[in-house]
């Protein structure tokens, strides 16, 4: 009852949020940010610790909501905050927020979303029941699948809450900074598609090699040992 209550907060601040704003789905495009960034800059300018404060807030609230709309706040993080401030501020914001939203699917709607996804969620629970950790570590580093719906479906699994912060905060931090530095080129960016070159999603998928790599290794060593 009390991960029941603690949903619904979540989902109401989530549609205050949404109202308040009513032209969000208009800001969060390129061009809408592209149109409001001269604006934004000024009020950071003028109060930068509200408007990180401000920023963090409407992130979290989009992405619990599962709202559309990440890859361009995180730009926007970059254009308003610079590298080194806005990587940081994604990344606690991002990473609350995709929490949130799995909280929400995991106390109140498992059902439906699993009816919704049937077919991806297959794939993910497949994925998932084999590797465990390591394909939510993968997903969170190769920027292919959809963010709110990693979020989601992950949801439906029995994956601990704390596992899925930490593994989503470190897994989601090399698309972070490279959103996040494209932001500071906002001027030159024309569509979101030319963020992730096939060189980045290369490197990203190279990285998410990694772990699987440390884990057959470390499988040999062990079975030597034996």
């Amino acid at each position: 009852m009390k991960k029941v209550f603690i949903s619904a907060v979540i989902v109401l601040l989530c549609v205050v949020v949404v109202l308040l704003f009513p032209e969000m789905s208009d800001r969060l495009t390129l061009a809408g940010l592209k149109d409001a960034k001269h604006s934004l800059s000024l009020l950071v300018v003028e109060s930068p610790i509200l408007s990180a404060l401000i920023y963090v807030v409407i992130y979290i609230c989009v992405t619990a909501a599962s709202i559309p709309g990440a890859v361009i706040l995180t730009l926007a993080g970059g254009a308003l905050f610079g590298v080194m401030w806005g990587t940081l501020l994604v990344s606690i914001a991002s990473t609350f927020g995709a929490t949130l939203a799995f909280l929400v699917v995991r106390t109140t709607c498992r059902q439906f979303v699993q009816n919704r996804f049937i077919s991806t969620w297959n794939k993910v629970s497949n994925g998932f029941e084999t590797s465990g950790p390591f394909y939510l570590f993968s997903l969170r580093l190769v920027p292919v699948v959809p963010f709110f719906l990693v979020n989601v479906l992950m949801a439906l699994t029995n994956i601990r809450i704390r596992d899925f912060f930490f593994i989503s905060q470190i897994g989601m931090l090399p698309a972070t900074v490279v959103y996040v530095f494209a932001g500071t080129e906002l001027s030159k960016i024309t569509t979101v598609k030319d963020i992730v070159s096939p060189g980045i999603l290369a490197a990203f998928m190279l990285i998410a090699c990694l772990p699987w790599a440390a884990r057959f290794l470390l499988t040999r060593l062990k079975r030597n040992d034996d």
